[in-house]
């Protein structure tokens, strides 16, 4: 029988010697921001922590610690819901928690599925390792459209469907995203797409969501596997 691998649903002694076998932290980072009409504010954080647990599915040695769900989503600001705490306080958070969870787990990994926390995951990451901590962070990329899209409808479909109202899901601004970018980040979102989709959900399937959870969860064993023979060289 699998041990159980939700860091939360455990007590301390329990964490305490499956810390001494070796085990790993892993760490769900998402957001609470808009994702269109159609998908919950809580898209990134799911797909984060499904990543986190379908690695610990597979993986005796690794623990899932609550996810951190909220971030650096200013650039959705004025969409109702959305609740962004900035880039500096996304990395004091992550460094500190690092700090605190270090204490006992002797590898930590990030699983951040929000682009906006990009920075604040590498700045915490890279000091956290200039700490001397063994820390490292996991950032999902795929093929597809940019926000709240195909590809997310897709993925959501797959993990939550009955949180995708499909009845609302309209085409967003299709363009490319460089040619946004400017407008981006002088605006916002809201700028260039009043819907908040960028991309199109039309054609988003369970089944290719699926196939991309299987996809990105291969690639998230590879890099936790490389960490291993690291250690082990």
């Amino acid at each position: 029988m699998r041990p159980p691998y939700r860091l939360a649903d455990l007590a301390w002694p329990d964490i305490r010697d499956r810390a001494a076998a070796g085990a790993l932290l892993a760490v769900p980072v998402g957001a609470t921001e808009q994702h269109g009409p159609h998908l919950p504010l809580s898209t990134d954080t799911d797909i984060a922590v499904t990543l986190c647990e379908r690695l610990a599915q597979s993986r005796p040695d690794v623990l899932v610690a609550p996810p951190v769900a909220y971030g650096s989503s200013g650039e959705h600001a004025g969409f109702a819901g959305t609740l962004s705490i900035g880039r500096a306080a996304t990395e004091l958070l992550l460094t500190e928690l690092g700090r605190s969870a270090c204490e006992t787990f002797g590898r930590l990994l990030f699983v951040s599925t929000h682009g906006g926390n990009a920075d604040p995951v590498t700045r915490a990451v890279d000091r956290l390792r200039a700490e001397s901590r063994d820390v490292r962070a996991f950032a999902p990329s795929w093929n597809g459209d940019p926000h709240a899209g195909r590809t997310e409808t897709a993925l959501m479909l797959a993990i939550r469907p009955l949180a995708v109202r499909s009845y609302r899901a309209v085409a967003g601004n299709t363009r490319p995203l460089r040619e946004l970018l400017p407008q981006l980040r002088t605006c916002g979102v809201r700028a260039v797409s009043p819907t908040g989709i960028l991309g199109d959900p039309a054609g988003a399937t369970a089944t290719e969501g699926g196939t991309l959870i299987e996809v990105l969860s291969k690639a998230l064993a590879r890099q936790v596997d490389q960490w291993h023979t690291t250690e082990a060289a």
